[in-house]
Formats: structure tokens, sequence, C-alpha cells
């Protein structure tokens, strides 16, 4: 099955995450099939500290995947209003 979560990255103390489509059978650091975006809990003020491409993570879930508790709670405190079409 293929899951939405972090992969930790950074140095020790400077964490910085990766959001990542991977197979659940994989480490949580190890392989992965897409890189959909970041998340930077320790980003100075006036950087950005979490990215998610949209259409991909729908994507995904469209086809299946399932949200770790962790990048639930992160996409659904950030999600950006959307836009009406013009």
């Amino acid at each position: 099955m293929v899951v939405i979560r972090l992969a930790r990255g950074g140095a020790k103390h400077r964490p910085f995450y990766s959001i990542v489509a991977a197979d659940s059978r994989f480490a949580s650091t190890g392989r992965f099939i897409e890189r959909i975006g970041f998340y930077d809990p320790k980003a100075p003020a006036g950087r950005e500290s979490f990215r998610v491409n949209g259409g991909r993570l729908a994507h995904w879930k469209g086809k299946g995947a399932k949200l770790s508790p962790t990048v639930a709670r992160l996409v659904k405190s950030r999600a950006q209003p959307a836009s009406p079409a013009q």
C-alpha cells in the first residue's frame, strides 16, 4: 500500500522533513516513490516552512494512498483556501 508520510532529513537538532509517497513496506527514511513537499519546523520567521504539491497529493489519494496522521494534521492545519476558478 502507498502511504504519504514524512521522511526526516537535516542535521542533529535541526530537523527537516520531506513529504513523500512511499510503499509502506520500506523504512520511513528509505526508498520512496515521489517527493511531493516539505516541512521545516525550525524555519526562521519570513521563510516558508511548509509546502505540498496539492495536485500530486490529490493524485496519490485518488490512487488509494493513505496519509499518515502527522501529514494529515499538517495538511489540514495549513491548507490554503482554494481560489475560485476564473
